[in-house]
């Protein structure tokens, strides 16, 4: 199914690749995430965040790397999403992943300049992938003929 492939990709890039049995692809993937997540420093930075120290987390993050992630993890659950199952306009629904990644992004420009928890803000990328995945849910699935198979038809 396409938003499990989606889900799992949205809980670390590249597991949804390896749900589609892309496994070269998901390890690749995973792989990146670590290194993104580990040089930019990104789950400390995280943590210091959730816990009401806004101004270390932005210290302690590499935005180098940090401004890589966003991009990054809207195509992992978009290429997870798009290739559980053939038929999706390519164009047409990578627009909420784009939409998802660039908030990211801006959340991660402004990190230093916004008064509530950045990389929470951060989280905000997830609303138009989610709502992507809602609204492209039945793209590409073919609909049934309601006059019944081609052998009952007179």
């Amino acid at each position: 199914m396409r938003v499990i492939a989606g889900l799992f990709s949205t809980l670390m890039p590249g597991f949804g690749q390896i749900y589609n049995r892309q496994f070269l692809k998901g390890i690749i993937f995973t792989f990146t995430e670590y290194f993104i997540n580990m040089a930019g420093h990104i789950n400390s930075a995280i943590h210091l965040d959730f816990n009401g120290h806004h101004a270390q987390a932005v210290d302690a993050t590499d935005f180098g790397y940090m401004l890589f992630y966003p991009g990054f993890y809207a195509y992992a659950v978009w290429d997870a999403w798009y290739y559980a199952k053939p038929g999706a306009d390519k164009v047409r629904t990578a627009i909420p992943y784009l939409i998802g990644g660039f908030a990211g992004e801006c959340c991660a420009i402004f990190a230093n300049r916004l008064p509530f928890p950045t990389l929470m803000a951060g989280l905000a990328m997830l609303v138009p992938i989610y709502a992507g995945m809602l609204i492209h849910r039945k793209e590409g699935q073919t609909v049934p003929d309601p006059s019944g198979p081609p052998s009952a038809r007179p």
